[in-house]
C-alpha cells in the first residue's frame, strides 16, 4: 500500500489524504507535519473490521472471506456476517459520495448520460429488496480434483436488504435503442497488478435480466451505507445470478448491442461446459465449449444447529435454515437422518420478495443414541431437486449444489 499512498519523495499524496479524511469523517490535524514515508494509523483499512471473528479468510490479495454456515442463521444477513468476494484491490483513491457519478453509455443508448449520487436519490423512486448474492464458486472445495479459484465451502452466500433505485428506471430515463442486448458494469477497484490500464472485473447480464424490478443501483444495505469492502458508495445488485454480476464501486454501465466482452467474461470464467467433462479434463476455452452461468441452481443450508452439536435423544431437535433457487422459487424442503433413505418434509416460509431466500424449519426425533448426519434437500418451483452427491465436475469448480449436511450426536 505504501507505493499507492506516497509520491516519489515519500510524502502522503493529496488524493490519499482526502481518502483518509473521508474514512475517519473529519480533518486530519497537522497533516502538513506527517513525516515522509509515514502512513497514519487510520489509513490501515481493515476490511474485516466489524466482521464476526469467526469469518474465514481465504485470501487478502484480493480479499476473499467466507461465512461459516452457522453464522448465516439470520433471516436478513447482517453486514458483519456477509462474505467478501473481490477480484481486484479495494479502492484507495478518494471516495466522496457528493461528487461520485454514474455514467450510462454504450452502443445501445440514445445518448450518454451522467448522474450524481444525489440525483439518483432525488429523481427516482427508492426501493428495498432482500436479495440472494452467491458466489458462482460457492462449494468449490467439494470437487475432486480441486480446481483453480478460492476453495469455498458453502458460506459464500448472503441475503441482505439492499436499498437503491431500479436500473430499469435509469435506463428508461437515458433511452435505449432497439438493438440493446446486454449491459456491462465498470467499477473503481484497481487491478491486482496496479496497472491502471487493466480492469479487474467487468461483467454483465442480458438486457432482459437488467430490466427486472429487483435489479438495483444500491447505496445502502440493511439501512446503512454500504461498507467500503462491499462497494461503497454505489453498487449494482442483481439477485439470483452469480454475485460476480453485482459490480462494486460502480461508476459506469455500458448498454451493449452484443454480449458484453469485459474482464472475467472470457475463457471459462463464470462459465460451465456445454457437455459433460471428465474430472481434470482439459478442454479448449472457446464459446463452443462453454456457456455463461446465469440463474443459480436450487440450494439449501442448515444454519441451526452447527455441525458437531450434541443433543438429548429424549428431546426432539429443532432444525432451521434457508433455501433459494436462483430466478425460481423454492417449492419444498426435506431433511433426512438416514443418509437419504427416507425424507421428512419441512415447514417452508414464503420469500420476503422475489429472489430472496426462504426460511425452513423442522423437528427431528432420533430413534436411538448415537452418531447421525442430517441432510437437507430443496426442490424448486420447476420440480428440480438438489443432487445428494457432488454434481458433474467442471474446470471452474462452479455450481456445486449438493445437499448440505451436518453431523450431530444423540446422547
Amino acid at each position: 500500500m505504501q507505493n499507492q499512498l506516497h509520491d516519489r519523495r515519500g510524502f502522503l499524496q493529496k488524493s490519499a489524504l482526502a481518502t483518509l479524511t473521508a474514512l475517519i469523517g473529519t480533518d486530519v490535524v497537522f497533516a502538513d507535519k506527517i513525516p515522509a514515508g509515514y502512513t497514519p494509523l487510520a489509513f490501515d483499512y481493515d476490511p474485516l473490521k466489524g466482521k464476526s471473528a469467526e469469518m474465514k479468510v481465504l485470501g487478502d490479495k484480493p480479499w476473499n472471506v467466507e461465512s461459516p454456515i452457522h453464522l448465516l442463521d439470520d433471516a436478513v444477513t447482517p453486514v458483519d456476517k456477509m462474505f467478501i468476494r473481490n477480484n481486484g484491490l479495494i479502492p484507495t483513491e478518494p471516495i466522496n459520495p457528493k461528487t461520485w457519478t454514474l455514467t450510462i453509455k454504450g452502443e445501445s443508448v440514445k445518448a450518454t448520460k451522467t448522474y450524481t449520487l444525489d440525483e439518483l436519490k432525488k429523481r427516482f423512486t427508492t426501493h428495498t429488496y432482500q436479495l440472494v448474492l452467491e458466489c458462482g464458486g460457492n462449494g468449490r472445495s467439494g470437487y475432486e480434483p480441486q480446481t483453480t479459484g478460492n476453495p469455498w465451502d458453502q458460506g459464500a452466500v448472503s441475503c441482505a436488504a439492499w436499498t437503491g433505485v431500479r436500473l430499469k428506471d435509469i435506463l428508461a430515463d437515458v433511452g435505449l435503442k432497439d438493438d440493446a442486448v446486454y449491459i456491462g458494469y465498470y467499477g473503481k477497484d484497481p487491478h491486482l497488478s496496479q496497472d491502471p490500464t487493466k480492469v479487474s472485473i467487468s461483467r454483465g447480464v442480458p438486457i432482459k435480466k437488467a430490466l427486472e424490478n429487483e435489479v438495483l443501483l444500491a447505496w445502502a444495505v440493511n439501512g446503512e451505507d454500504i461498507p467500503l469492502v462491499h462497494g461503497y458508495p454505489l453498487r449494482l445488485v442483481i439477485g439470483g445470478w452469480p454475485a460476480s454480476v453485482s459490480g462494486k464501486w460502480l461508476h459506469t454501465i455500458a448498454v451493449r448491442n452484443k454480449e458484453h466482452d469485459g474482464a472475467k467474461m472470457e475463457g471459462h470464467s463464470y462459465r460451465m461446459p456445454i457437455r459433460p467433462v471428465q474430472p481434470g479434463e482439459k478442454i479448449a476455452e472457446t464459446p463452443e465449449n462453454f456457456r455463461i452461468i446465469e440463474s443459480m441452481p436450487v440450494k439449501s443450508i442448515i444454519t441451526y444447529p452447527k455441525t458437531g452439536a450434541m443433543f438429548d435423544k429424549k428431546k426432539s431437535l429443532a432444525l432451521r435454515g434457508h433455501a433459494w433457487a436462483g430466478d425460481r422459487a423454492v417449492a419444498e424442503v426435506h431433511t433426512s437422518i438416514d443418509y437419504g433413505a427416507t425424507w421428512q418434509k419441512s415447514k417452508l416460509e414464503p420469500a420476503k420478495n422475489r429472489l430472496a431466500w426462504q426460511q425452513w424449519s423442522s423437528e427431528i426425533k432420533f430413534p436411538e443414541v448415537g452418531y447421525y448426519e442430517i441432510w437437507v434437500r430443496a426442490t424448486d418451483s420447476s420440480g428440480v431437486t438438489q443432487p445428494m452427491v457432488i454434481p458433474q465436475w467442471n474446470p471452474g469448480g462452479y455450481l456445486n449444489n449438493a445437499c448440505h449436511r451436518i453431523a450431530v450426536k444423540a446422547t
